[in-house]
């Protein structure tokens, strides 16, 4: 999914696509709250598929949801938010 110049995320505004990988798309943003540049990776759909199949297997690697820093980049997604409500964090 590209996403166009202007387009808003929570308190980032794309400015430009700067990159793509394995993980997803990277896009240069601007944090409006902090008034900075940022690099944003958006993941795609399957990284949070994947994760609702082991929420719903109840798989023991959700514990880890919450401390585990290598989710650190996550976070801020809403996705990832709303699964971490879910699992009861």
């Amino acid at each position: 999914m590209t996403l166009a110049a202007g387009t808003r995320l929570g308190r980032y505004e794309i400015r430009a696509k700067i990159g793509k990988g394995g993980m997803g798309e990277v896009y240069l943003a601007q944090d409006i709250e902090l008034d900075r540049k940022v690099a944003l990776k958006i993941l795609p759909a399957e990284v949070a598929n994947w994760l609702e199949r082991g929420l719903e297997q109840r798989d023991p690697k959700m514990v880890f949801l919450k401390v585990e820093p290598k989710w650190n980049n996550l976070r801020s997604d809403q996705r990832f938010a709303d699964l971490l409500r879910r699992v009861g964090f």
